[in-house]
C-alpha cells in the first residue's frame, strides 16, 4: 500500500477532461468483433452444482466467446425464491479466475442473481481459473497479458476478453429467471476495465460499478506508475523502442477513456487517492467523460484496495436505493 498523495489533487481530478485519442473506426472495428462472436452459437450450458449450501444454488457455466470458443463462469442465485431477478455479471481481477462458487456468495445472499465470468488465460495467480485462451498474437511479448498480441487491436489479447465479457451480458440474459432489462456489471481492477467496456458495447445494461478501473487512459497510465501491470508495458518498450506509436494505436481501441461516452448504464464508480497501481486521475478520467448518471466513492487514504467490504456494502446500498432503476 502506498503512504503518500502522488497524483494531481482532488480538486483538479474532479474536473480532469482530458482529450482522448479515439479511433476513427473505433465503432466499425468493434461492431464487426461483435458480429463475427455472434456468427457462433451462444449456447450457453447451465449445469446445477452441488455446493453444500441450502440458501444459494449454483451452476457450473458455459458459454461460446470471443471466436466461438468456450468460455467457463458461475451462475448463483437465492435458492427457494422463484420471481425473476435483477442478475450482477462480474468480472475478475488481473491474474485471478473464478476459483470457487462458494467465493461468490455476496450478491445472491442480498438477493440477486450473479453471473460470474472467468477471464480467459488467467486463474493462475491468485484464485484458479479454467478457461484456456487460444492466442491470435504472434509478436514476441512480456511475461503477462498486457502485450499479447500489441502490436495490432485485431490480435490483442483484450479482443477476446472484452468480446468474451459482451457474450456474458447475453448469457446472463439467456436465462428465464434472469430481468433482461435489470443486468448490472461490476469489477475491480482489470474486471472494473472489463466493466466499461462491457457498459460501452452492450449500452443498454442498466448498472456499471467498476471499483479502481483497470484499463484507462493507458497513455497517461504507462510510465506514470513502474507497477505491474502497466509495467509489463513499460518493459516491453524498453526493448522495442520503435513501436511506441503503434503500441498505443492498439491501446486507444480497449482503453476505457474512449468507451466512456458510451455508456449510457448508470454508474458507481470508486478510487483510491493512494492508488499506484490505478492512478485516481486516470479513474477520473473515465468518470468525467460519462455523460449518464453517476457517482464516485473516494477513499483518501487507501491505495488498490480502495473501498475493500466497506465499498461492497456501498454497492449495495446504490442498488437498493433504486435510483439507477429504468422506467
Amino acid at each position: 500500500m502506498s503512504t503518500v498523495f502522488f497524483d494531481m489533487p482532488l480538486e483538479q481530478m474532479r474536473v480532469y477532461r482530458p482529450e482522448r485519442s479515439e479511433p476513427a473506426d473505433f465503432d466499425a472495428f468493434w461492431a464487426a468483433t461483435l458480429a463475427e462472436a455472434r456468427q457462433h452459437p451462444l449456447n450457453a450450458r447451465f449445469e446445477r452444482v452441488d455446493i453444500g449450501l441450502v440458501t444459494v444454488e449454483a451452476y457450473d457455466v458455459t458459454f461460446n466467446g470471443y471466436g466461438g470458443q468456450p468460455v467457463k463462469g458461475w451462475y448463483l442465485r437465492p435458492a427457494r425464491v422463484d420471481k425473476v431477478l435483477p442478475c450482477v455479471v462480474e468480472f475478475i481481477g488481473y491474474g485471478g479466475g473464478r476459483g470457487l462458487p462458494n467465493q461468490w456468495l455476496g450478491y445472491p445472499s442480498a438477493g440477486y442473481a450473479l453471473l460470474v465470468m472467468d477471464t480467459r488465460g488467467q486463474g493462475s495467480v491468485w484464485r484458479a481459473g479454467d478457461t484456456p485462451d487460444l492466442p491470435d498474437g504472434a509478436n514476441p511479448f512480456t511475461p503477462g497479458f498486457m502485450t499479447q498480441g500489441i502490436l495490432d487491436p485485431r490480435t490483442y489479447y483484450y479482443r477476446r476478453v472484452f468480446t468474451d465479457a459482451a457474450r456474458a451480458i447475453e448469457a446472463a440474459r439467456s436465462r428465464a429467471d434472469v430481468d433482461p432489462a435489470a443486468i448490472i456489471l461490476t469489477g475491480g481492477s482489470q474486471g472494473g476495465g472489463i466493466t466499461l467496456a462491457a457498459a460501452g458495447l452492450v449500452p443498454d445494461v442498466a448498472v456499471a460499478m467498476p471499483d479502481v478501473p483497470f484499463l484507462c487512459q493507458f497513455r497517461r497510465s504507462v510510465g506514470l506508475t513502474d507497477k505491474h501491470p502497466y509495467a509489463e508495458i513499460v518493459t516491453y518498450l524498453s526493448i522495442h523502442r520503435a513501436q511506441v506509436e503503434q503500441v498505443f494505436r492498439t491501446l486507444d481501441y480497449f482503453d476505457g477513456l474512449n468507451f466512456a461516452p458510451r455508456i449510457r448504464a448508470a454508474c458507481l464508480f470508486s478510487t483510491g487517492l493512494m492508488d499506484t497501481i490505478c492512478a485516481p486521475s486516470t479513474v477520473f478520467a473515465v468518470y468525467n467523460s460519462i455523460e449518464a448518471p453517476k457517482d464516485i466513492r473516494v477513499y483518501p487514504y487507501n491505495g488498490h484496495e480502495g473501498g475493500a467490504d466497506d465499498h461492497f456494502i456501498e454497492k449495495l446500498r446504490y442498488l437498493r436505493a433504486g435510483g439507477w432503476q429504468r422506467m
